[in-house]
C-alpha cells in the first residue's frame, strides 16, 4: 500500500469501534416508510436540530475516488476467479466461478456491480448533496446511480417490503472514534453550548438485490447487511472523506469483507459526466497468481 493509502486508511480504521456489522434484514418499501427524522431548530428545551442542521460533519460537495489500492482490480476488469484477499466461502467461490458477463449483459444485469455493496469501489465521481433536512443523496456518475441516506433519530424503522439495487439506508451521526450516537437532548450538543464534536456518518443499509462486490462477479446475496462509516479529513494540503464498507453476507463470505475507499474534493462539477453501467470484459484470460493487491 502506498503511503497515500496508508495515511488515508488510518483515518477509518478508528470507525471499526463504533458497532457490529449491520444485521441482515429486509427494509421497508418507501411507501410504507414513516416519515424521515425531521426534527426542529433545536432551540433549550425544544426538539433535537434536523440532521441536516444538526450535522457534525460537512461531506456535500463533488468527490473523485483516488485508487490507492487494488488498482488492478478496480481500475481494469479482472479475470473470472480472480479474488485474492476476499474471505469467499465454498458457495462464494463456486459462484464466482461461474460468473457470466455476456450473461448478465442479456438478461438486463448490466449493473449488478453498481449496487450498494460495490457502488463505493467503483472508480467515479460523487456528487453528494441533501435532498431534503433529514436525507443525504449520493450520485454517481459511473453507472448513473443515486443512493438515499435516512436519517430517523433513535428508532429506524423495522424493514419489509423488495429488495432493491441500493436498498434502504439508515444514516446517523456519531461521535468520531467513540461512537457515541450524536443524538443531542434538549440543552446539549448543537445549542450553542461550545463547539461540536467532531463526527463521523454512519450508515446501514439492507434490502439489497444480489449484486457484485468487484466487477468480475464476485457476489454479495440478498441477505447481505452493509455498515459504511464516512470520514471527512485534511490531506496533503486536500480535502478527503475516507469511507470503510463492511459487506456481511454469510451467505457467500466466511468473515465480513471490509475495505476502505478514499474520494477527494474537486472544487466543482465541471468533470461530472454520468455514464450507463458498464462492466467492460476482463483484461487478461488467466487468472493471475502470486500477486499482491497493494
Amino acid at each position: 500500500m502506498t503511503r497515500l493509502g496508508i495515511r488515508l486508511t488510518l483515518a477509518a480504521m478508528a470507525a471499526l469501534a463504533l458497532s457490529s456489522p449491520a444485521l441482515s434484514v429486509r427494509a421497508p418499501s418507501v411507501a410504507s416508510q414513516p416519515a424521515p427524522q425531521q426534527g426542529g431548530r433545536g432551540g433549550r428545551g425544544g426538539p433535537p436540530p434536523a440532521p441536516r442542521a444538526g450535522a457534525p460533519v460537512d461531506l456535500t460537495g463533488n468527490w473523485v475516488s483516488v485508487v490507492t489500492e487494488d488498482w488492478r482490480w478496480r481500475m481494469l476488469t479482472p479475470a473470472k476467479g480472480d479474488a485474492p484477499g476476499i474471505p469467499l466461502n465454498a458457495e462464494g467461490i463456486k459462484v464466482t466461478s461461474a460468473w457470466d458477463l455476456a450473461k448478465d449483459n442479456a438478461t438486463g444485469n448490466q449493473c449488478k456491480a453498481f449496487g450498494a455493496g460495490g457502488i463505493m469501489r467503483i472508480p467515479t465521481r460523487l456528487r453528494i448533496s441533501w435532498q431534503d433536512d433529514a436525507t443525504l443523496k449520493i450520485e454517481t456518475d459511473a453507472g448513473t446511480q443515486t443512493r438515499l441516506l435516512r436519517f430517523y433519530g433513535a428508532v429506524p424503522p423495522r424493514p419489509t417490503g423488495e429488495p432493491s439495487l441500493q436498498g434502504f439506508s439508515v444514516a446517523s451521526w456519531h461521535v468520531r472514534n467513540t461512537g457515541t450516537p450524536l443524538l443531542a437532548a434538549p440543552g446539549e450538543r448543537g445549542r450553542g453550548n461550545g463547539p461540536r464534536p467532531k463526527g463521523s456518518l454512519k450508515v446501514v443499509t439492507t434490502n439489497l438485490r444480489a449484486g457484485y462486490t468487484r466487477k468480475n462477479g464476485i457476489p454479495y446475496s440478498d441477505r447481505t447487511g452493509l455498515t459504511e462509516y464516512f470520514d471527512r479529513h485534511e490531506d496533503f494540503g486536500s480535502e478527503w472523506f475516507t469511507v470503510m464498507t463492511v459487506v456481511d453476507d454469510a451467505t457467500y463470505y466466511v468473515s465480513p469483507f471490509v475495505t476502505t475507499t478514499h474520494f477527494k474534493k474537486e472544487p466543482d462539477g465541471s468533470k461530472w459526466h454520468p455514464q450507463p453501467c458498464e462492466t467492460m470484459p476482463p483484461t487478461v484470460d488467466v487468472i493471475a497468481k502470486g500477486q499482491g493487491g497493494d
